[in-house]
């Protein structure tokens, strides 16, 4: 299996925002752009994979600025991390001001995806190739990420064995 880098399966995707999208005050509603955000992730990993994929996780997900009615939501999504079937992607969310101009950044993100077969079992991916300075900084804190999300897993699991070695 050949290895791709994170620009081949890269994703940009975006999105106008309109009244349905946000609260009375014209504030876009977080979970619409958790939606977009998992949208464009998914589009990345598929990419990457070239087969279905499923959201396994978010691991962070940050709220940054608001984005209002009439803003483009514009989300950049790209492959940080791969193993043998999963994947994290980083997904930052940007609303665009259509009159002025205007970007800022709404929410950042980092989502682990599953490659799947056509029985829906997980299954192997390309291996990631990263190059030059800033691919390797994301790749070494997605791997930090990934430690992290492993440690917390195997604590949950302690506690699911056996609750007086969790703090309440």
């Amino acid at each position: 299996m050949h290895g791709k880098s994170p620009d081949q399966s890269s994703a940009i995707l975006t999105h106008f925002l309109l009244p349905e999208d946000a609260n009375p005050a014209g504030n876009i509603h977080g979970g619409v752009i958790m939606k977009h955000i998992d949208s464009a992730g998914g589009v990345a990993a598929f990419r990457h994979a070239r087969r279905n994929v499923v959201t396994a996780s978010i691991d962070r997900l940050d709220f940054i600025n608001p984005a209002f009615v009439g803003n483009l939501l514009i989300l950049k999504a790209r492959v940080n991390l791969t193993g043998r079937t999963s994947m994290e992607v980083g997904v930052r969310a940007e609303a665009e001001e259509l009159l002025s101009g205007d970007i800022h950044h709404v929410a950042s993100a980092f989502l682990t995806f599953v490659a799947l077969d056509e029985e829906g079992q997980p299954t192997p991916i390309p291996p990631l190739l990263v190059s030059g300075a800033e691919e390797e900084k994301r790749l070494r804190m997605a791997q930090a990420r990934r430690k992290a999300r492993l440690a917390q897993k195997a604590r949950e699991a302690a506690c699911d064995d056996n609750l007086a070695d969790c703090d309440p």
